[in-house]
């Protein structure tokens, strides 16, 4: 509930600095939150902070795909506004962990868990999800988690 309040306070912001390119980003949160309000999973209208973050990290995920995409057709021009959402909606956030701090964190919930070998990912992603949630890419997590376990 927090993050809605945010969003509607940066949006009379960007309606006053006239900034449509970032009135544009916050309304795409915006839409997405108001979604995801009258969705199945939520209970009373208000959207639990876990599901606020992935909600957040999944937007900034659409908005690199996309840019990418556009890179490869040559068009900068999309590519660019696509970066410049994505960098918007990032800063709604928590700051990312560093790969050597995710790296350490994996290793230490390996060591709780006991887990050998690559059968027993599940226990460690779960684990390893609750602790950062928001705060690193479920990507990077699998892939280090795989690293370690081989």
């Amino acid at each position: 509930m927090e993050l809605e309040k945010r969003i509607n306070e940066d949006m009379k912001q960007a309606m006053l600095a006239k900034d449509m390119r970032k009135l544009e980003a916050l309304r795409a949160i915006k839409a997405a939150l108001l979604l995801e309000k009258t969705g199945k999973d939520v209970i009373s209208g208000i959207i639990p902070e876990s599901v606020e973050l992935q909600l957040l990290q999944k937007l900034v995920k659409q908005r690199r795909e996309s840019a990418e995409i556009y890179n490869q057709q040559h068009r900068a021009d999309l590519a660019e506004e696509e970066t410049y959402q994505a960098t918007i909606i990032e800063s709604y956030l928590p700051e990312q962990m560093t790969e050597e701090e995710i790296k350490s964190l994996v290793k230490q919930l390996i060591d709780e868990t006991g887990a050998t070998t690559i059968k027993d990912m599940g226990k460690v992603m779960g684990l390893a999800k609750q602790k950062t949630a928001g705060k690193a890419d479920n990507q990077t997590l699998a892939t280090i988690i795989k690293m370690f376990l081989r």
